[in-house]
């Protein structure tokens, strides 16, 4: 059975990442929840959004705007990753002081809600998209729409070490763009051998006072050039045939421990003196939230679902946007606009455009 919910919040401040503790207030008048329950199931809609983070959101809003009855499905809270930033400095827009995770996806939510977007959660489990009608079935029921949006988005892979969990935002993060600035100064570790960690290891020494790559190799999987930059750059250090076995502290990330996986040998770190913490970046890569579609969607070597400039898939009246799809940038800006460019082209598709 679907519930309304409403959020509240609580707000845990940390150094790179906000934690929120939500209160959830259901409704107690169980006979509407059921009757819109039945509603969302029986009917056809014109959109349905897999997902309403910052893609799923947009394309909300442009469908909503479009005048398409449009279902957003999200297994979870709104918002995506970028629910785990605390404090957000390059989304044109913004709040000049004070933007989080928390308060943009807030007022995304309303917009797409305004133009009448419908929000209900739900973990859809099995899809049948040959047909002019979707089906998605779901843990709570079936959604049936002649147009479907994936925006179910990416996750990090862990760094895989005791205890990451725990330091996620209080020292361990997964993006440089996003949260380079908070470690202005500090010493920074990143995990990781590929072309995407050495370059945000480049990227992290414009405001580290040093970065230190580990990798579990004796040689870089980087491409050349990037290589070459990276040794040149004074800034930059390398703990090689080493992985991050164990991270450890109180409040904030104050130590880990280093082995070495050729000799066994463990080394402890801990922040320079004077320094209450340092950084450590996981970039392992990525692995999208697109198994469920496994052999209907084609999809690149990494997972990632394929579409044209207009978001289309292989399948007519399926699309996807933001971090599932294949792309060179993943940011919150560039999940907007994908999902807007899906949006609008389903309208066309709609209306036989």
């Amino acid at each position: 059975m679907h519930k309304h919910i409403r959020s509240t919040e609580g707000r845990i401040f940390l150094p790179s990442v906000a934690f929120f503790v939500y209160s959830c207030m259901i409704e107690s008048d169980s006979d509407i929840s059921e009757r819109n329950d039945d509603t969302e199931m029986e009917q056809i809609y014109d959109v349905i959004i897999l997902g309403a983070g910052p893609a799923g959101l947009s394309a909300g809003l442009y469908a909503g705007r479009s005048r398409l009855s449009t279902l957003i499905i999200e297994r979870g809270i709104p918002g995506g990753q970028i629910m785990n930033t605390n404090e957000i400095e390059n989304y044109p827009g913004q709040m000049l002081s004070g933007e989080t995770g928390f308060t943009l996806i807030g007022r995304m939510q309303a917009q797409a809600e305004q133009f009448g977007a419908v929000i209900t959660t739900d973990t859809i489990v099995e899809v049948t998209l040959d047909g002019d009608i979707k089906a998605l079935k779901g843990t709570k029921g079936t959604y049936h729409a002649r147009h479907l949006i994936i925006a179910t988005g990416a996750r990090p892979r862990p760094i895989g070490c005791k205890n990451e969990e725990a330091f996620v935002g209080r020292g361990i993060s997964y993006c440089a763009t996003c949260d380079a600035n908070f470690f202005r100064g500090l010493d920074v570790y990143v995990a990781g051998g590929g072309d995407a960690a050495v370059e945000e290891a480049l990227f992290l020494t414009r405001f580290a006072r040093k970065v230190t790559v580990i990798h579990r190799r004796d040689t870089l999987r980087a491409v050349g050039s990037i290589q070459e930059e990276a040794f040149a750059n004074p800034k930059m250090a390398f703990l090689w045939d080493s992985v991050v076995e164990e991270v450890y502290g109180d409040e904030v990330l104050s130590g880990m421990w280093i082995k070495n996986v050729k000799t066994g040998e463990r080394t402890r770190i801990e922040p320079a003196e004077g320094d209450a913490t340092f950084g450590l970046f996981g970039f392992i890569g990525n692995e999208p939230n697109s198994g469920l579609f496994e052999g209907i969607l084609k999809r690149d070597d990494q997972g990632y679902i394929l579409t044209d400039e207009n978001m289309c898939t292989c399948v007519p009246g399926v699309y996807a946007a933001g971090d599932v799809r294949a792309k060179s940038l993943r940011q919150v800006v560039t999940a907007v606009s994908d999902g807007a460019v899906a949006a609008m082209q389903a309208a066309k598709d709609e209306q036989g455009i």
